[in-house]
């Protein structure tokens, strides 16, 4: 929708002064009106209160720059005017699900960078790259002995001793235009061998680079050896959407084949498993006597 002028200036405000404490009192005074008619107006027009649209601008930039600079969490922290590391901790996993040292840890390695699209263009599969955190410890590979359907499988496999803080992805990724604001789930057959922990993984990012959508399979991962068994991911692909991202993920040692890819529309009938709700926490609180 268009906004309004009161709308607009109150955007443009904020992002100007994004890395400032800003005030209602004071924003009110700048954009000229009272501070009751402002509230109103831009929760009107953006379903969003103005607390919670800075608060969700900070953090976005905050999972921005946790991928791309080297910054410390507690700079961040500081930096965008969050009380304390903990309190900035806090904020970022109620939106992200996952804490900022993780998150970080997860994202950076599973970017699609230049190099990662030529290493694509002249790896052992083709349309798969190698990628993760420590790339140089996995190796990827068509198996025409191991498969689940037709007549190969892609095998991603530990080739040095690798713990549990390292991990390979076998992945690629494409435009999102023919998805936009649908629901998409992604499917496959997986079969695993000796793995510490494994499991397929997609990630949604927007125009601007930000993920907006993922999934991991973290709350459900694999372990240790199993035949080969269906799984998929469901994730909402909203209109600001660039780019889809998806593969296998293999953490530690061991070996993940992986068949029969699959991306499909759903309807919302089917429930998403993405990580990043804006509300994870329950309906009531339950259990006060501790008596259950």
């Amino acid at each position: 929708m268009l906004y309004s002028h009161v709308t607009q200036h109150t955007i443009s405000y904020i992002e100007h002064h994004i890395y400032e404490p800003i005030l209602l009192e004071e924003l009110s005074k700048k954009i000229g009106y009272s501070k009751y008619h402002l509230l109103r107006v831009f929760k009107q027009e953006t379903g969003q209160t103005i607390g919670d649209y800075i608060r969700l601008r900070k953090l976005a930039i905050a999972a921005k720059m946790l991928i791309q600079t080297e910054e410390s969490i507690i700079q961040l922290a500081f930096l965008l005017n969050f009380q304390s590391q903990e309190a900035f901790s806090r904020a970022f996993k109620d939106v992200y699900a996952l804490p900022p040292g993780k998150y970080r840890k997860w994202m950076k390695a599973i970017q699609m960078t230049e190099e990662d699209i030529s290493m694509e263009q002249k790896g052992q599969v083709k349309g798969w790259s190698l990628s993760g955190s420590n790339p140089e410890l996995y190796e990827v590979m068509s198996d025409t002995k191991v498969f689940h359907s037709g007549e190969k499988s892609g095998l991603l496999y530990a080739v040095k001793e690798a713990n549990e803080q390292q991990f390979g992805t076998m992945m690629q990724a494409f435009q999102a235009k023919e998805y936009k604001g649908k629901r998409v789930k992604l499917s496959c057959f997986l079969k695993t061998e000796a793995v510490t922990k494994a499991g397929a993984w997609m990630r949604i990012d927007n125009t601007s680079g930000d993920t907006i959508q993922f999934d991991n399979m973290d709350s459900r991962s694999i372990y240790g050896t199993t035949e080969w068994n269906y799984y998929s991911i469901c994730l909402d692909v909203p209109e600001e959407s660039d780019s889809v991202h998806f593969g296998v993920l293999l953490i530690g040692k061991g070996k993940i084949w992986a068949d029969g890819f699959r991306f499909e529309v759903v309807d919302e009938k089917t429930p998403t498993t993405n990580m990043l709700e804006k509300n994870n926490l329950p309906d009531k609180p339950v259990n006060l006597t501790f008596s259950e």
